[in-house]
């Protein structure tokens, strides 16, 4: 990031923060329940891919829902979206085919000032599990609202007591009936865990500060831990008492923030940031714990505000140079790269035959997914106004969080 203003702005995009694993109610098999999608990967179910890409898209409706860089969660027949009207924070709940208004909560918020104001509203996504949705507001607000009629289960500000410097964008997670969330600030802050039905807090781990990432869930010999990146590391927390399970350095240098959430393959966890490129480590289990072990690093292709996507063997991303790239997960070595026309940030999403890199111009491209260069099958518009959240693809189509507005764009 070269300009403050821009920073925050996409901070979203990494959340930028469940699925099965993670136990949200399943409607269908394209829900979009939470950040990156059903398991936190990037990953879209349930798209039917065209025979032959139309020419353009068809816009069904668009809708006004306030301003916000967060991705929507969908969830069966509903949407819920997180983002702020001319008072404070809201969270609407609307019906996918139609985009009509089903409910809507609001609360007194003051919007991100200072360098951050261009982007007032949230870029923390909810996360829906459970017949409830949890959204983090971006001075520490967290909510729990009854996904069904929008009633308020319970809300309270980050015990924390500070805020990243332009304020929040870490994604919740939610799992096995807890809310996973990183509060406070990069001198102050951390981990906790939250009872999803009550609200009291179970843990709480505060060994660093955060940034902007979001938690991921990683499984290792047994052990399930929320594995994140902090302000100066990335670390696995042990999901049944807070503790820490182990650690690797990983601070940012300059103007340059943590914010990608965490790639996970198997035991191996990738993570990235800008300045640093991508990074593997296998975490092992030992006789005193665990441990993590570097398998390569790649200082090309750094992102800054985008988290890569892995897919047969292939990690895919938006460098901070606004180009697309692909990566060997194996070895770390960059396959090619090429033009995207975006800025340092953008979103990519995996939609089984083929991928999606939406860029902050609101400029969508379908590829091909391959080792061998960039196969391009397919470009639109998608907004008039800069997007930073991902696309929400769907069987069908995909939903598309502007600025202030939603839009669900058909293939016809």
């Amino acid at each position: 990031m070269n300009k403050p203003t821009r920073t925050l702005s996409s901070l979203v995009l990494l959340q930028i923060a469940s699925s099965l694993c993670f136990g949200p109610a399943r409607g269908q098999a394209d829900d979009w329940p939470q950040w990156r999608g059903p398991n936190r990967d990037g990953k879209a179910t349930g798209f039917n891919t065209p025979k032959t890409w139309p020419k353009e898209l068809t816009q069904k409706w668009k809708v006004t829902v306030g301003k916000g860089d967060a991705t929507p969660a969908l969830v069966g027949n509903k949407l819920y979206v997180f983002a702020r009207d001319d008072a404070g924070e809201i969270t609407v709940c609307l019906d996918a085919a139609t985009g009509k208004d089903l409910w809507r909560d609001s609360y007194d918020a003051l919007a991100a000032t200072g360098p951050a104001s261009r982007h007032p509203g949230p870029r923390s996504s909810p996360a829906v599990a459970g017949g409830k949705i949890v959204a983090y507001g971006v001075r520490g607000t967290l909510s729990c609202l009854d996904a069904a009629t929008g009633k308020v289960l319970w809300r309270k500000n980050d015990p924390a007591g500070a805020l990243p410097r332009f304020f929040t964008s870490s994604s919740p997670m939610i799992l096995d009936g807890v809310c996973i969330a990183l509060l406070g600030g990069e001198e102050k802050g951390g981990i906790a865990a939250y009872d999803l039905a009550t609200g009291d807090q179970k843990w709480m781990w505060t060994d660093d500060g955060t940034a902007y990432a979001s938690p991921a869930l990683l499984t290792v010999a047994g052990t399930r831990m929320a594995v994140a990146l902090t302000a100066k590391k990335i670390v696995g927390i042990g999901l049944a008492d807070g503790k820490l399970l182990w650690d690797a350095p990983f601070a940012a240098a300059g103007r340059a923030y943590n914010a990608a959430t965490p790639v996970v393959d198997g035991a191996t966890v990738i993570c990235a940031g800008s300045g640093r490129g991508a990074k593997a480590l296998k975490i092992e289990k030992t006789d005193g714990g665990f441990a993590a072990k570097e398998l390569w690093s790649n200082p090309d292709n750094a992102v800054q505000f985008n988290t890569p996507v892995l897919k047969g063997g292939q990690l895919y991303g938006i460098s901070q140079k606004g180009d697309l790239f692909c990566l060997s997960a194996q070895d770390g070595k960059t396959l090619w790269t090429a033009p995207l026309g975006s800025r340092d940030f953008g979103s990519v999403v995996d939609a089984g035959s083929v991928l999606f890199a939406l860029t902050t111009q609101g400029d969508l491209t379908v590829f091909e997914p391959g080792d061998k260069g960039f196969k391009k099958l397919a470009s639109y518009k998608v907004a008039s106004t800069d997007t930073y959240a991902h696309p929400v693809v769907t069987g069908n189509g995909l939903y598309m969080k502007d600025a202030d507005s939603l839009t669900f764009w058909a293939l016809e």
